[in-house]
């Protein structure tokens, strides 16, 4: 396996062997349980499907109940699917993955959800400074976007332009992050620098490519 899923725990900071200080993020990853594998002749595509963080069997439907008595294990809170593994590293049906499929001084990429904003206006989804004077008496257009279009030519707003929206709660991805330590006793990995979502959100975590 070449992933993993995990749960962001929190931010921290430790020292390397020169005492330089290092900001890290913690994360729980895994264990995870290989709950389908899918195939060219099948599916049409080859990945693994993994499970991971416990969860009630009353809150569980039906459907995935049976999906996940089928692996044998217990009902599960989330689900992913990782298309990139190597072959001699593949695992089977129904077997567990832990956090010892990584070691200490590789790279992985970390994706999940960021944390959402709201609707915001300009000045901070964008960084625009602002329409019009701060001083000699108040405009009331401050924090305004301005003008948006054009005039008889083109006589249209393009698409992607800048303006007032939501903010945040987007599939962000941190690639190219050092592991710094690895706990297998607490199924906790460090690595280095900072990760999307709040934490106790949902992570996936691939070997980099």
């Amino acid at each position: 396996m070449s992933g993993l899923i995990g749960k962001k725990i929190g931010m921290t900071s430790i020292y390397d062997a020169s005492g330089k200080n290092i900001p890290c993020t913690i994360i729980e990853a895994g264990p995870c349980v290989v709950t389908q594998i899918k195939t060219l002749e099948k599916d049409n595509y080859e990945a693994i499907q993994l499970a991971f963080d416990d969860k009630k069997e009353k809150n569980t439907t039906k459907p995935m109940m049976g999906h996940f008595k089928k692996a044998g294990t217990t009902p599960k809170r989330i689900v992913m699917e990782f298309s990139r593994f190597e072959e001699d590293r593949r695992k089977g049906f129904g077997e567990t993955v832990d956090v010892t499929i990584f070691h200490e001084g590789e790279f992985v990429d970390v994706s999940g959800t960021s944390k959402g904003k709201g609707f915001q206006g300009v000045m901070r989804r964008h960084g625009y400074s602002g329409v019009g004077e701060t001083t000699h008496g108040h405009n009331g257009v401050k924090r305004s976007t301005g003008s948006i279009g054009q005039s008889s030519t083109p006589a249209k707003l393009f698409k992607g332009k800048k303006m007032a929206g939501q903010m945040g709660n987007k599939t962000v991805m941190m690639i190219n992050l050092e592991v710094l330590k690895i706990m297998p006793e607490q199924n906790l990995l460090v690595v280095k620098g900072s990760v999307p979502g709040a934490n106790g959100s949902y992570l996936k975590i691939e070997r980099w490519s």
